[in-house]
């Protein structure tokens, strides 16, 4: 049998009306074949930092528009693991778990900035006691990309009198802690004088190529609609599932997100917020705690925080981990993906 095929002439008429529907802010959808005739995409007619349209929901108009992006990655590739002797997902060195997070970041970053080129992306790197030759291939992958970076060099001794660990009779492990502590503190004194948002990265977080700009669009679009700034985390963690609450479940531009009042200290926040809740959060680099997250949670009950479903990132904790290994994605798609 010949097949016929749909052919659309585009005349004066539909030209003329098309503009016009783009003037009075209307979208014209092609039920067809979805195709939204007010829009260059064939998939989605939102404009980021203008509009955020969901079928058959409608639009909204965002009014929260995104300034900037400030990334700070947390490294340490001469640490496994703080606490722990257990192998990683993949079994790797950790200095690899390191590089394709910083890898998988700047896809991602690249991705994004093709859909929001107004947005300006920076990255930082506060590293603690890695080897010479792994911050020198940390450079270098940076050095890559068309993004603004630098490496931080910490230097403990500025910290360690500021410190309180919890008494573990493992010199090792209370000073694996101490390391991530004095991390934490310089991250959250350096984001006080950003300009926007700042996403505070764990080096063991592989991320989907689509990852920023969900949870950009996100983010632009919830604190529109609830006037407030928000708390995101890129992980959908399996522990959460254990746990008896209710969940508010929203929706982004490609996925669903659901509010969470726990997470670990991967999360994406504004400027605004950080000052905030300053004195609280600088508590978490001064005082451990047990669970280490107890202040990041206090404050999620009384601020929003959302958490993607499926997840955005693979955290590569151990397998049996239930901080780590996300439901229902492709752990071994994500990680080939992230080679250098």
């Amino acid at each position: 049998m010949r097949q016929i095929e749909k052919r659309y002439k585009k005349g004066v008429f539909r030209k003329l009306f098309i503009k016009l529907c783009r003037l009075l802010g209307y979208e014209l959808i092609d039920q067809a074949d979805m195709s939204f005739a007010t829009s260059s995409s064939q998939e989605n007619a939102s404009i980021l930092g203008n509009k955020s349209i969901t079928l058959p929901l409608g639009e909204i108009k965002i009014t929260r528009k995104i300034k900037s992006l400030d990334i700070i990655i947390k490294t340490c590739t001469s640490v496994n693991l703080v606490t722990q002797s257990k192998n990683r997902i993949f079994e790797e060195k950790k200095s690899e778990y390191t590089f394709r997070t910083i890898n998988s970041l700047i896809k991602s970053l690249l991705y994004a900035q093709r859909k929001m080129s107004s947005i300006k992306f920076n990255i930082t790197v506060i590293d603690s006691g890695s080897l010479n030759d792994d911050i020198k291939k940390i450079e270098e992958i940076l050095n890559k990309s068309s993004f603004s970076f630098k490496i931080i060099n910490l230097n403990l001794n500025d910290y360690v009198d500021r410190i309180k660990t919890i008494q573990k009779n493992n010199k090792q492990i209370e000073d694996n802690m101490r390391s991530t502590m004095a991390s934490i503190i310089k991250s959250f004194e350096m984001s006080k004088n950003l300009n926007d948002l700042v996403y505070f990265v764990e080096d063991d977080y592989i991320h989907k190529v689509d990852s920023i700009l969900e949870m950009l669009s996100v983010y632009e679009k919830f604190t529109t609609i609830f006037k407030n700034e928000i708390f995101l985390v890129p992980v959908d963690y399996p522990y959460l599932y254990q746990k008896n609450y209710s969940s508010d479940i929203l929706i982004g531009q490609q996925y669903h997100w659901r509010s969470v009042n726990e997470s670990l200290l991967t999360f994406l926040t504004s400027k605004d917020m950080i000052n905030k809740y300053y004195k609280d959060l600088i508590k978490m680099g001064e005082i451990e705690h047990s669970p280490y997250e107890t202040i990041l949670h206090s404050i999620y009950n009384k601020e929003k925080c959302f958490s993607p479903i499926p997840s955005l990132a693979l955290h590569c904790t151990n397998v049996n981990s239930v901080f780590g290994l996300s439901p229902n994605i492709n752990f071994k798609k994500l990680w080939e993906e992230s080679k250098i």
